[in-house]
C-alpha cells in the first residue's frame, strides 16, 4: 500500500479511504499528547516538547476532513464513520501506554507516524495528485506535512539524544516497534482496487 501510494497507484476511493483512516487516528493526536503530559510533570524537558507539539498540531483533523471534500468524498460521513478496527487498535495501543504504562512512550508513537507521514508528504502527494488530477486543496494534510514534519524530525532527532533515562529510552523503542506493527495493520485494512486485482 505504502509502495502504491508512494507510485501515485491508487484510486481516489483508495486515497478518500486513507484519509478517513489517518482522521480516525490524527483526531487522536492532541489528547493522546494531553495524556502524556498530564503524566509527565516530573519531566520539565519533555513537558516543553509535548506544549510545543500539541500547539502545531492542533486542529490538523479539520484539514483532513476538508482534503476528503476536495477529493470528491463525504466529509460528514468520513466524520461519523468508524474507524477501522485496526486504527482503533493502534489508537487503543497508544492510550494504555500512555495511561498505564510510561508515558513517554508517546514519542515512539511520533517516530512512526512523522517519520511516514515525510516519506507519504514529499513523494506520495504529488504522484497521487498527478495521476488523479486532483487539486492542490485535496492535499492540504499531506504536502503540509512534508516541511513540517522534516522541520519536526530534526527536533525530535535532538530530544531523543538528550533522552538518558534508560527506562524512558525502552518505553519509547518499545512504542514505536509495536506502531510500525498496529500503523502497517491500518495501511493494510486500506482498499486497493489495482494492487488487489493485479494480486
Amino acid at each position: 500500500q505504502l509502495q502504491a501510494g508512494l507510485a501515485g497507484h491508487i484510486s481516489r476511493h483508495t486515497y478518500i479511504a486513507y484519509l478517513t483512516q489517518a482522521y480516525h487516528h490524527v483526531r487522536h493526536t492532541v489528547p493522546l499528547m494531553q495524556a502524556a503530559h498530564a503524566r509527565m510533570t516530573h519531566n520539565p524537558m519533555l513537558l516543553a516538547a509535548l506544549d510545543e507539539y500539541i500547539e502545531e498540531e492542533s486542529g490538523h483533523e479539520a484539514w483532513i476532513l476538508s482534503d476528503i471534500a476536495a477529493a470528491g468524498g463525504d466529509a460528514d460521513d468520513a466524520a461519523a464513520s468508524a474507524p477501522h478496527p485496526a486504527t482503533q487498535a493502534m489508537v487503543d495501543h497508544a492510550f494504555d501506554a500512555i495511561r498505564n504504562g510510561n508515558p513517554a512512550a508517546f514519542f515512539g508513537m511520533v517516530y512512526v507516524l512523522e517519520g511516514t507521514s515525510v516519506a507519504l508528504a514529499t513523494a506520495g502527494a504529488g504522484a497521487v495528485q498527478r495521476s488523479l488530477g486532483l487539486p492542490d486543496n485535496a492535499f492540504s494534510y499531506l504536502t503540509s506535512h512534508g516541511s513540517l514534519d522534516l522541520d519536526h524530525m530534526r527536533f525530535f532527532a535532538d530530544l531523543m539524544n538528550r533522552i538518558d533515562d534508560p527506562l524512558d529510552q525502552q518505553a519509547i523503542i518499545r512504542m514505536a516497534r509495536d506502531m510500525f506493527r498496529l500503523f502497517a495493520a491500518m495501511f493494510a485494512a486500506i482498499p486497493m482496487e489495482n494492487v488487489d486485482a493485479a494480486a
